[in-house]
């Protein structure tokens, strides 16, 4: 295809959301870490679903529950695909990573964590991939131990080797930090922990989007994140799992379609992937996702890792002469976010002027509080990049933060 770089305009004129102002201002979206816009084809898809079909699946004889769950199972082999999982009954719909991660804690973690496991997280993790194991390490006695990280924002490496011993079941880490764009070295993290014995979960929610996934490349065990990331609805979510570690889980939800057959005196439950799928889900959703995954599949990913790369190495050398600000997460290894605080002025205060200017950040602590704790701020403002973000709403957002600066000083 053509790069990129040379079809940009192109690229945004799918996403009709990008084309409006804000405070008599031209839109500019610098908050695709929080989630990303979407494309015509994923709009239409819901749209033509409630149009043309809107049946349940798995359960009619009619043609339009029959074209649904068509459709429906379509998405699950394309995911297949996309991360390149052995089988579809590998690949569970959930309504994100926060419900993909509780699904694992409350399923294979009930069932394996006893008193006096451990737990490793990093430093970095995001509350969704924090708090559910906190909640089950207190059902069970179990304990969480922690990957420091330096102040760079990358995970302590000499730490992990400490960290990792016979007592550890799990490790759940993020690829990419949702605060720092920091891209962690994973595959190195799996492997040590296999060879202890321990399973892992990796939160891919901001790494899917930003480069090519091989769940058996990484031999990761658990591998989940959300559509609303990856230029696809909200409320859809993938939980990739190996097929032994699924098939052995406990069902999480009862209801429909998790079971086999009822009666009172005995329930059994279905095969993978129905079994954790219990009642009517976001059939709609699903679909469009579908449609997502086709427009990320239209390019390479070289093309957008360029871009990227690109976009963030502008953005960073515009910004990083600014008096008193301090970028936080400088990894030579990073997808398209900057965090930072300016000096002597609160990040909320900096992104409402931004605002009014048309430019959308994100400000606040983004989920990682324990990370802000390190770094010793209340947390910062957020610029996060996507496949439609140019030099020129870069130019933008850099004359709207010193006009803010100066504002406030």
């Amino acid at each position: 295809m053509t790069n990129i770089s040379y079809d940009i305009e192109n690229i945004r004129k799918q996403f009709p959301v990008l084309h409006q102002q804000v405070n008599n201002r031209q839109l500019v979206y610098l908050d695709n870490a929080a989630t990303t816009q979407k494309p015509l084809s994923v709009i239409e898809a819901l749209d033509i679903f409630y149009k043309t079909t809107n049946a349940n699946i798995h359960r009619g004889a009619h043609y339009l529950a029959n074209k649904a769950t068509v459709q429906f199972e379509g998405t699950r082999e394309k995911i297949r695909s996309f991360i390149n999982a052995k089988e579809t009954a590998e690949i569970i719909f959930t309504s994100g990573t926060t419900d993909s991660i509780n699904l694992v804690a409350q399923t294979w973690g009930r069932k394996n964590i006893t008193t006096g496991d451990e737990i490793l997280l990093s430093m970095m993790e995001h509350h969704s991939n924090i708090v559910p194991w906190q909640m089950l390490a207190e059902e069970k006695g179990a304990v969480i131990k922690v990957i420091p990280v330096t102040e760079s924002g990358e995970w302590q490496i000499d730490a992990i080797d400490s960290l990792l011993n016979e007592r550890t079941k799990l490790v759940a880490v993020n690829h990419v930090s949702n605060s720092l764009g920091t891209i962690n070295p994973i595959k190195m993290l799996i492997d040590k922990a296999h060879s202890y014995g321990a399973k892992v979960l990796i939160d891919a929610a901001q790494s899917v989007s930003h480069f090519a996934t091989d769940v058996q490349e990484l031999d990761c065990d658990f591998m989940c994140f959300s559509g609303h990331k990856i230029y696809g609805p909200t409320g859809t979510g993938v939980l990739y799992g190996k097929y032994d570690l699924l098939e052995a889980m406990p069902p999480w939800r009862g209801g429909g379609e998790m079971i086999s057959s009822v009666s009172f005196e005995k329930t059994t439950y279905n095969s993978l992937p129905h079994k954790f799928e219990a009642g009517t889900p976001h059939i709609a959703g699903v679909i469009a996702l579908s449609s997502a995954i086709d427009f990320m599949n239209e390019f390479q990913w070289d093309d957008l890792i360029d871009h990227e790369k690109n976009i963030l190495a502008y953005a960073t050398s515009k910004i990083s002469h600014i008096e008193g600000l301090r970028i936080f997460g400088t990894s030579t290894e990073k997808t398209g976010v900057i965090s930072f605080d300016v000096e002597g002025i609160h990040p909320y205060d900096i992104g409402t002027l931004l605002d009014k200017q048309g430019i959308a950040v994100r400000t606040g602590h983004h989920c990682t509080e324990p990370l802000w704790s390190y770094y010793g701020v209340t947390g910062s403002v957020r610029a996060s990049f996507a496949i439609y973000t140019t030099t020129e709403e870069i130019d933008l957002f850099v004359d709207a933060l010193h006009k803010s600066i100066s504002m406030l000083r």
